[in-house]
């Protein structure tokens, strides 16, 4: 994996096109930080690409929803089930079913 700042690759394109093709993958930088990656992506597995690139961004962001979720405490079964009641007795007080 290469990393290229946006400055390389306005002004070196093809070569950095030509190393990805070659199954080298690239990320663009800026600022000095990531932003974006490159990848061969034949036609043939284009579709299932995508998939699993989203399929991680997505386990990426359920593991720091845990993470700061742990940090903040989690509600025992008890506790959850206390909310619901608590809940319930609200709405009916409210006149709500």
């Amino acid at each position: 994996m290469n990393f290229y700042s946006i400055r390389d690759l306005r002004t070196e394109t093809k070569e950095i096109c030509d190393y990805v093709r070659s199954g080298g993958e690239a990320v663009i930088t800026n600022n000095g930080k990531p932003a974006v990656l490159m990848l061969d992506i034949s036609s043939n597995d284009f579709e299932l690409i995508i998939r699993s690139v989203r399929q991680a961004k997505a386990m990426v962001a359920f593991n720091a929803m845990r993470g700061i979720a742990a940090e903040s405490g989690y509600m025992t079964d008890e506790e959850i089930d206390a909310e619901i009641r608590a809940s319930r007795m609200e709405r009916r007080a409210g006149g709500q079913k």
